[in-house]
């Protein structure tokens, strides 16, 4: 059986590790990029060198942002109102609310949710670092907008019992996100009567 090189099994494997990328659209991929033309692979080398380097977390929220900055657009605005916090669990949470142009507080970006099967734990995730920002006495509400999954769940569940207590109103999406269902990948309608129908948690 013929093998292929080791520099096209190589490139075929690293896209084989890619999320939602099994081995046929790996091999597709790398075999596109075989006869692309050369400046395509050198602009995607280089946007895939640049993404590490050129980009950074938020000192506040913890959203991607411009490695020069300490501080993402969301943060650095006056206009956004402090006293309405948004937890989300990715950064790319952050850009399918802020889609729906219905929301104008600010975030907090977990990078993750609680899974005991993964080794997840609160410390694994921005936890410490909502509770510090939550204890300035300027948050009035706090919004949980982890996936409708049951990792989901039992994040916002853990952060309810945490937030509880220092007396801060402390709501979740509306179940017009599907259960199992991603808030990436909802649409926008879908999304403003999350926002809208956003309930307090018993």
């Amino acid at each position: 059986m013929q093998s292929l090189p080791a520099s096209v099994q190589d490139v075929i494997d690293a896209f084989a590790r890619l999320p939602g990328i099994g081995p046929k659209s790996a091999s597709r991929l790398a075999f596109y990029l075989l006869r692309a033309p050369d400046e395509l692979s050198s602009t995607l080398a280089n946007a895939l060198l640049a993404i590490k380097s050129a980009t950074g977390t938020c000192e506040v929220c913890f959203n991607i942002t411009q490695a020069e900055n300490k501080l993402c657009e969301i943060c650095a605005s006056s206009d956004r109102d402090e006293s309405l916090i948004c937890v989300v669990e990715e950064p790319l949470d952050v850009l399918a609310l802020e889609r729906t142009n219905a929301f104008f507080g600010r975030y907090h970006v977990l990078h993750g949710v609680l899974s005991p099967i993964e080794g997840i734990g609160p410390d694994g995730l921005k936890i410490f670092e909502l509770m510090e920002r939550l204890k300035t006495g300027l948050v009035k509400e706090v919004i949980l907008a982890t996936n409708p999954s049951m990792e989901g769940d039992a994040t916002a569940l853990y952060l309810h019992q945490k937030i509880q207590p220092l007396g801060i109103r402390v709501t979740r999406l509306a179940r017009g996100l599907p259960v199992g269902g991603d808030v990436e990948y909802a649409d926008q309608n879908t999304l403003l009567r999350a926002l809208a129908g956003r309930q307090e948690m018993d």
